[in-house]
């Protein structure tokens, strides 16, 4: 078998670039949860996901060189958008996207729960993770950019939200 052609290594390149481009874009829009937390079906469509776009990326080429040069293409543009990510807010915030907002003041966003498809059930799993019993004892939870929840407690943001709450209650009652 000939070596591939310097031609040849950069339309790897390009196809890698595309497909990089192609998936970076499908799993940010696929959302939090499942590029933070995989399940065994988010881990399965991954490793299928990688088999079916490898073809795509190299075309015919087997060799090792256009492997090679995939690989580093694929290194290379995932060091630029780090980097990239890191200096440019707005383009930080398209590729890693913002942290969402689930429970404020004992109450579900249940708005904000059906964009970022959290249940019932992943949520209630997170406030137990953080002590918390119910959702109506949590203060904040936040489904951060990474897909975990963090959840503050009224005693974990000061004396102010215990006061917030108590007074909530108080009118509650009238």
């Amino acid at each position: 078998m000939l070596p591939p052609s310097a031609h040849t290594l950069l339309e790897i390149a390009l196809r890698t670039g595309v497909i990089y481009l192609l998936v970076l874009v499908g799993i940010r829009l696929s959302g939090k949860r499942e590029v933070g937390q995989m399940t065994p079906f988010d881990l399965t469509l991954l490793l299928l996901l990688s088999n079916s776009v490898q073809n795509a990326m190299t075309g015919p080429d087997n060799s090792v060189a256009g492997g090679a040069v995939a690989a580093a293409t694929l290194l290379i543009l995932n060091y630029l958008v780090a980097e990239l990510s890191g200096v440019n807010r707005r383009f930080r915030k398209y590729v890693q996207g913002q942290p969402a907002l689930l429970v404020h003041d004992g109450q579900i966003i249940e708005a904000h729960m059906a964009k970022e498809h959290v249940s019932m059930d992943e949520l209630q799993r997170s406030l137990r993770e953080h002590g918390v019993a119910s959702y109506k004892d949590a203060a904040l939870a936040v489904l951060e950019v990474d897909g975990s929840i963090s959840v503050l407690r009224y005693e974990d943001i000061g004396p102010s939200a215990a006061t917030h709450m108590n007074r909530r209650r108080f009118l509650k009652k009238d």
